[in-house]
């Protein structure tokens, strides 16, 4: 949605769409505003509650039964399992996505691994076709003012144009842009603590053809799972930064990363989001 810097100031009901790599601060800003007057929309949080929520629990029963005293417990339904998402754990959402590469080491072979890729794909187009109806869901039966859409990293890598249309038409999208230094705090941090992650199809083919070749390996299942997420994190950010970008100019504005880390409130993130247009309209 564009607008001016004048009309979002006074907008009574505002909307944000928060882009960018996981990392750049989207939950840090969520938390600095009021959580009386704004509705923090977590896509992956709705993907994890919604949409899979039936595929992660099946993934964790499916470990539970490899366990005798589970699995008899289980069968006779003498206990159950849920998983406990929220905003602020989404570890379940990043175990069912997984890792490729050897199962012994805890990878995934390449047919599950793709096969839960798609499911994550699907799911986070879901999440993001809700957008419009959480906007007014919030508003008109829990009396937010305004709604921010934290959304996931890998939004820009959709296939499906009616989520991202959704996206657009409902919500200022800022994009935090981060510096060359914070890039590679973000790698150093995939480094050091290697995360399951969504991959677009082609990119994934190309990069996953590079990396074999390179490690002179014949098949995924020889993969190390944290090795191969380390060597292509660095490729990842560099594949979605011009994707970033080109949404950003056409259909939002940018914000630099840095800066945003010094919101301290709700006036702070408004002049933000007001100054990001401003930049755009000179």
């Amino acid at each position: 949605m564009r607008t001016s810097a004048k009309a979002f100031r006074e907008c009574p009901r505002k909307a944000v769409t928060l882009l960018g790599m996981s990392g750049v601060g989207k939950t840090y800003l969520a938390n600095r505003l009021p959580m009386n007057h704004w509705f923090h929309y977590s896509g992956d949080y709705r993907i994890g509650t919604k949409y899979l929520e039936e595929p992660i629990l099946d993934n964790i029963k499916r470990q539970a039964m490899q366990i005798d005293f589970l699995r008899d417990l289980l069968r006779s339904d003498s206990i159950y399992i849920a998983s406990n998402i929220s905003v602020y754990n989404l570890d379940p959402v990043s175990t069912f996505l997984g890792k490729l590469g050897n199962p012994d080491a805890g990878g995934l072979e390449l047919d599950e691994f793709q096969r839960r890729q798609r499911l994550h794909a699907d799911a986070e187009a879901c999440a993001m076709r809700d957008v419009a109806e959480f906007i007014e869901k919030a508003n008109a039966l829990y009396g937010y003012e305004h709604f921010l859409n934290d959304a996931g990293g890998s939004i820009v890598e959709l296939d499906d144009a009616a989520a991202l249309q959704s996206v657009i038409d409902h919500t200022v999208i800022l994009y935090l842009k981060p510096d060359a230094a914070m890039e590679d705090e973000l790698i150093g941090r995939a480094v050091s603590s290697p995360k399951p992650l969504y991959y677009h199809p082609e990119f994934l083919t190309a990069k996953l053809a590079d990396y074999l070749t390179e490690q002179k390996l014949d098949t995924t299942a020889q993969i190390d799972p944290d090795h191969f997420v380390q060597w292509i994190f660095p490729k990842l950010v560099e594949y979605r930064r011009p994707k970033y970008e080109a949404l950003a100019s056409a259909h939002g504005y940018t914000a630099d990363a840095r800066a945003a880390s010094e919101v301290r409130s709700e006036d702070d993130f408004v002049e933000l989001v007001a100054e990001a247009i401003s930049r755009s309209d000179r």
